[in-house]
């Protein structure tokens, strides 16, 4: 027999063997690839570009085709096709679906809306949801906002109904076709990226201001999770249930009613529970362009600085999310467990007794909130900050005053890191976003960041977008600091996590609108307490996922470094936290997003920057100045996602 013989031999390699030794030798060694081409550019653009601000000849005054464009959308609204046969019937149904609405709350009266609030409540979550809802909107009546409560309720039906068909449509177009997942899906992570108030820009410059312009707003912005839902919940139906299915006979139509949208019943009320909580919170951001109700409170009263009623409005915000959040959540958990004649039977009931009680209100001649039956409670409030103003805000021994920290941190970090990012080299920064997209995504990741960062030079509000930046980048310091302390330390004390877990809760269903209540009241108007409101926002995310990042680390791999003798500390920094860096990664990004939101939201409470370009044009009218800003805050809000988001081949990559 010839002996057995191996080629090429140990350590040899063939020509066709070449190639992928070099690419695993580049992807090895990427890091350092790049470095040095960072490096040999930074040198480059030294000599060849030299240094300053975005070169005014590469920027476009987008200014006078923007007012030409208002102006001719302006002098059509009333005469051309698009807008008399189209446009003008959109809006007339908004119009009149949410008066309908409106008028049927008010035709209910208070003790009927409360009643049917109480019912829906204890048919899908019991009887403590009930009595909370019951309280939830007692408390809207004795605070004085009966009526907004109810504008704002009958905005968020006709925009939560209008979101869940628009984005159930294209879930069940992307869970059905392939195709259309493949064309839906970097639409639908885009907009999921994007600011609230980057949506109510374009529909003001097509329906002006007023409530149609706000419920549209606030459909496009909360139809996309509802859409990305029902998509997973139809491609995640168990694959053997519908192929019984196709074995019995059933035709394409027949398996979607019977098997998949069953099956996909869990999604389909997630997806209802977020559109609503979205829609609470872009109705209140709303009132910027003329949405009424509860955030046309909020908004007045900060434009005033009246803290004490922007707290009468933000309370029943809160209450109103905290109540629906539970309900649709309970609904989701809870759906089958009843048989359904039970089910049919209790809603029979409850629709007999919410009409019972409207009834006995209207004979009663008491549909409105009575006045009698409500708490000023304005005014103690800011007899509150007026106090905190005269003995908080400076002056507390040893510790200093919140006013005290909130220009201690604008001079030492808010300013420095502004006046840093100015002063660097417009091609330093693009730079620099493309070489910190391309270490953490691809090549394509890295030129959709530099080109979205380049678009805001073009759109000439380079410097406003860096003081913008500079916030961003302070607030997702801060909470990264706190969230993952928190996160990790929740992760290690079973106490811990059980004391966070309501108020983490409560913090995730209040709209981005409420936050700037408290910061206003503890650190006055300006850069940082917008910056606070950033924090607070998006720390509950980074706690969460930290959390949950830290809980999944395989217990074998824990177990394995103990018997090595690894102390606690050892275990979190060489096994938990490497272990965890999906997790740590994708914290990273959330609260970039969630941060960049309220960020540009602190616009409204001297933040400045484009915040306050894009307030400022929606308030004044000017549209161009709003507009050209809103596009800025879509492209920084494009770069920092892109940046911040990793490909699963590089953290598979870097986990090898």
């Amino acid at each position: 027999m010839y002996a057995h013989t191996t080629w090429p031999p140990p350590g040899g390699t063939t020509a066709g063997d070449a190639r992928p030794g070099v690419l695993r030798m580049l992807t090895r060694h990427r890091g350092r690839l790049i470095g040095v081409g960072a490096a040999l550019a930074l040198v480059l653009g030294s000599v060849l570009l030299g240094g300053g601000s975005w070169p005014a000849p590469l920027a476009v005054d987008l200014s006078g085709p923007l007012d030409r464009t208002s102006d001719w959308i302006i002098d059509n609204r009333d005469g051309h096709p698009l807008f008399l046969y189209f446009l003008g019937h959109v809006s007339n149904l908004v119009v009149v679906s949410v008066r309908a609405v409106y008028l049927l709350l008010l035709a209910l009266g208070w003790a009927g809306v409360t009643a049917a609030a109480g019912l829906v409540a204890w048919r899908v979550a019991g009887v403590r949801l009930a009595l909370t809802s019951v309280a939830a909107f007692a408390v809207c009546g004795l605070l004085g906002m009966w009526v907004p409560t109810l504008q704002t309720l009958a905005l968020m039906a006709v925009a939560v109904a209008a979101s869940v068909l628009l984005g159930g449509l294209l879930g069940l177009a992307a869970g059905l076709s392939d195709r259309m997942h493949r064309i839906l899906r970097p639409v639908l992570d885009t907009m999921q990226v994007l600011p609230a108030f980057a949506y109510l820009l374009p529909v003001v410059l097509v329906f002006g201001i007023g409530v149609p312009a706000a419920v549209l707003a606030t459909v496009v912005y909360a139809a996309p999770p509802m859409a990305r839902l029902t998509a997973l919940g139809l491609r995640g139906a168990d694959a053997g249930v519908v192929e019984a299915a196709t074995s019995l006979g059933a035709t394409g139509r027949q398996r979607l009613l019977t098997a998949r949208l069953p099956l996909a019943r869990k999604e389909l009320l997630l997806g209802l529970n977020q559109s609503i909580m979205m829609a609470l919170g872009m109705a209140v951001i709303a009132s910027v362009i003329g949405a009424g109700g509860l955030g046309d409170r909020v908004y007045q009263a900060l434009a005033s600085v009246d803290v004490g009623a922007a707290l009468a409005a933000g309370v029943p915000i809160v209450l109103l999310a905290i109540v629906l959040d539970r309900v649709t959540a309970a609904a989701g958990e809870r759906i089958g467990a009843a048989g359904a004649g039970r089910t049919r039977l209790g809603w029979a009931v409850a629709a007999a007794v919410t009409a019972a009680v409207a009834v006995g209100g209207r004979l009663a001649d008491r549909l409105s909130w009575p006045d009698g039956w409500t708490v000023d409670t304005a005014e103690p409030v800011n007899r509150a900050v007026d106090w905190m103003t005269a003995h908080l805000y400076s002056g507390v021994p040893l510790v200093g005053g919140t006013a005290d920290w909130a220009a201690r941190f604008t001079t030492w970090v808010l300013n420095p890191l502004r006046d840093g990012l100015q002063w660097l080299p417009w091609w330093a920064v693009l730079l620099t976003v493309g070489v910190l997209a391309l270490l953490i995504g691809t090549w394509r990741t890295a030129a959709t960041a530099v080109l979205a960062m380049a678009a805001i030079g073009v759109l000439g509000v380079w410097d406003p977008a860096l003081d913008t930046l500079s916030q961003v980048l302070a607030a997702v310091a801060v909470t990264l600091l706190l969230g993952v302390a928190l996160g990790v330390a929740a992760a290690r004390s079973t106490r811990l996590a059980r004391a966070l877990r309501p108020v983490l809760d409560v913090f995730q269903t209040m709209p981005q609108f409420v936050y700037l209540i408290p910061v206003v009241a503890l650190f006055g108007v300006g850069r940082a307490p917008a910056v606070a409101a950033a924090v607070v926002y998006a720390l509950p995310a980074v706690v969460r996922i930290t959390t949950q990042g830290m809980l999944s680390v395989d217990p074998a791999a824990l177990e394995s470094s103990r018997s090595l003798g690894a102390t606690g500390r050892q275990q979190l920094f060489q096994v938990q936290l490497p272990l965890a860096r999906p997790a740590l990664l994708l914290a990273v990004n959330q609260g970039v997003v969630l941060v960049l939101a309220v960020v540009v939201i602190g616009g409204l409470v001297g933040g400045g920057a484009l915040g306050y370009d894009a307030v400022f044009g929606l308030a004044q009218g000017d549209l161009a100045t709003g507009l050209v800003a809103g596009a800025a805050i879509v492209c920084l809000g494009l770069m920092l996602d892109r940046v911040t988001q990793p490909t699963d081949r590089d953290l598979a990559g870097k986990g090898a």
